[in-house]
């Protein structure tokens, strides 16, 4: 097929633009703000000038579509609040080529896609998780972000070019490319890995709530410190589930809301988020419980109350036999000996849609295992090798 790799890096590029920090590649294209938005429309408008015919469902999730069953290939471009130019945009941009290639050759039919929300603005996975029929739009619509905007209010900034929910059956499988997001390939001096298979996650919302007062006249032991309840909390927990986890499993209080957050008040409330992962559904389970039970007795040891979120997240995935051979064939015959077949880490939309159809995924190398930071970022000959595997396999599996 006519694959460019130059169209792909330059597309690539152009999609850096919209949301760009100033700070070196990095982005700020969180799900439905206005630079999302406007990366959606033009990612929209370069699959039509490619013969495909783009598709927004209700949530925003955007495909490429060729023909009446095809491959599906793509990811997320929607970033973190402070992220790279690479994460899901790389699979998106990629799957665009493809497909692309694909048309100009006259087949195989092959589509693409952006999901939206993938980086969990509101929930985990959002735009996957509603499409793949795990989570209602109705009960997503409820969620919030951290300033408490709704996933409905945001959705209403898409009215207007918005349509029906793709059935499943359309696609024959799906493909993603991404960087590792983590040092393993670097370190090794591997250039592509093959994914066996994608870690479950969790997560939730856990409060304290004590007594705000003053941090001058209040003797430390009649405080009910919210704050000091975290501390902790996080103390506590990190030595009791050292007994469940093993050398993989990872957890991570990532985003704490301290109330009234001044330096003359004793803290009367505390929000935080608590995340795990692990590739065991069993020990993600023993990792809830155990998160539950420290939070409610530190609660109890500090005077305060402990406020439990819902448990939200998805299961560990495992990426399908033939299209791993598929895409272990194309790096083998592409780069022989550079690769190797790995577990991911990270969470992608990969996990949700193995759960409907065959899925397999692809990474490439991030220098310094860097990721969800503005210095994220690959050499671009590891870029192009990526997408001639991907290309590859793409078209032996949709053939």
């Amino acid at each position: 097929m006519p694959l460019d790799p130059q169209r792909f890096l330059d597309d690539l590029h152009k999609l850096r633009s919209f949301g760009a920090s100033g700070v070196g590649k990095g982005v700020m294209r969180q799900a439905y703000s206005d630079a999302d938005i406007a990366a959606r429309r033009w990612l929209a408008g370069r699959m039509e000038e490619a013969g495909l015919e783009p598709h927004f469902d209700p949530l925003g999730n955007l495909f490429g579509l060729a023909g009446e069953r095809s491959m599906l290939v793509g990811s997320h471009s929607d970033s973190q609040p402070e992220g790279g130019w690479l994460d899901g945009a790389l699979g998106v941009v990629a799957g665009l080529e493809v497909a692309r290639a694909a048309r100009e050759a006259g087949g195989p039919p092959i589509s693409c896609v952006s999901f939206q929300d993938e980086e969990g603005r509101f929930g985990v996975l959002t735009g996957s998780d509603v499409w793949t029929g795990k989570l209602a739009l109705e009960e997503a619509d409820g969620f919030t972000d951290t300033t408490g905007n709704t996933l409905a209010e945001m959705r209403g900034k898409m009215a207007g070019f918005t349509g029906n929910f793709l059935p499943h059956n359309r696609f024959s499988g799906f493909l993603e490319m991404h960087i590792e997001q983590g040092p393993y390939l670097e370190e090794t001096g591997l250039g592509l890995g093959v994914v066996t298979d994608i870690v479950g996650i969790r997560d939730m919302r856990i409060s304290f709530e004590g007594r705000q007062n003053h941090a001058g006249t209040t003797p430390m032991h009649l405080r009910r410190d919210a704050f000091q309840a975290l501390s902790a909390f996080n103390t506590a927990l990190n030595s009791r589930i050292a007994e469940v986890v093993n050398p993989a499993t990872v957890w991570t209080i990532g985003h704490v809301a301290l109330h009234p957050n001044a330096s003359s008040v004793v803290p009367g409330r505390v929000e935080f988020s608590m995340q795990w992962r692990d590739a065991d559904a069993d020990r993600l389970a023993r990792m809830q419980t155990l998160i539950r039970e420290t939070a409610q007795e530190i609660a109890a040891d500090h005077n305060v109350t402990a406020e439990l979120g819902t448990v939200m997240g998805i299961e560990p995935a495992a990426m399908d036999a033939r299209f791993q051979a598929e895409l272990a064939a194309a790096a083998e015959a592409l780069a022989p000996g550079k690769w190797q077949k790995m577990p991911s880490g990270a969470l992608h939309d990969a996990a949700n849609l193995a759960t409907v159809m065959p899925a397999g995924m692809l990474f490439v190398p991030s220098i310094g295992g860097i990721s969800h930071a503005f210095d994220e970022d690959t050499d671009e000959a590891d870029l192009v090798l990526g997408l001639q595997v991907l290309d590859s396999a793409a078209r032996a599996l949709a053939g």
